[in-house]
This record gives C-alpha cells, structure tokens and sequence, in this order.
C-alpha cells in the first residue's frame, strides 16, 4: 500500500525533525509541516534550475495549503520528503506532498501555487519552459 503511493513520487529529500520542529506537544507543529513542504518545494524547483522567486521569468505564490496528517513525527525522526507536480494549468499548478518515517507515511498534502509577477504584483502565465520540464520529469499528459 504506501510503496504504491511512493511510487508516484519521483523527487525526495531528507529532513531530521530539529528542536525547533517540535511543539509544547512534544509532536512536529503544524507550522513546521508546512516548512518540511517548502524545504522540498524549494529542492524540487533548484534541480531545475528554478527557485519560488524565478521559474523563468516568474515567480510562485501560494494562496491555498492542505494537510493531512497520518502520525505523529517527534524529534530525531529521520524522514522523507516527497514532492510532485500533479497538475499543470495556464497560471497555476498543485504540488502534492508525502512525509515518510521508514515505511510509515506520516503525513500528505498539497499547495496551489499562481505563477506571480512579483514586480507588478499580479499573477501571470505559467512559463512554457517550465511547463515543459516538468511535463516530461512527471510524466504528465499535455
């Protein structure tokens, strides 16, 4: 069951929960998730060549974040990240995400990410480069 959905995954990054991560609970915070998230956001988009401020001639802004959580991560916890592009639009994207523990998925999620113009402050197109590159690293339909 879980290697099934690592398989859908082509891109991971290691990450060992810091003090920092861990809440009054003990557990991983909900903030520090959505930092695990765009530690691999950021990693996916450099073997590009790309960052969140320049995905050729652009940059990303994120409106909309979902997490689900499956268990808990404490401190030490040695895990991995996964990060994959689903769906491609014409100004858009979303970006899913998988925590692993070993073989334990901890947790998922997704971010809707707009191509912005940071100098403009408006959203703009999805550059073709871009969308092309990864096309072909997701293997996804045009």
């Amino acid at each position: 069951m879980n290697s099934n959905k690592s398989t859908s995954y082509h891109f991971f990054i290691p990450y060992i929960v810091r003090v920092a991560d861990v809440n009054y609970g003990g557990h991983v915070s909900n903030a520090a998730v959505l930092s695990f998230f765009q530690d691999g956001r950021i990693a996916y988009l450099k073997q590009f060549g790309y960052s969140e401020l320049d995905i050729g001639g652009c940059g990303i802004i994120l409106p909309e974040a979902h997490v689900l959580y499956q268990a808990e991560m404490f401190l030490g916890d040695e895990l991995r990240i996964g990060v994959r592009i689903s769906e491609l639009r014409n100004s858009a994207f979303v970006m899913g995400y998988r925590i692993e523990r070993g073989e334990t998925e901890t947790a998922q999620g997704t971010t809707n990410l707009v191509a912005f113009d940071y100098q403009i402050r408006k959203p703009c197109r999805l550059p073709e480069p871009f969308k092309e590159v990864v096309t072909l690293f997701e293997g996804l339909e045009d």
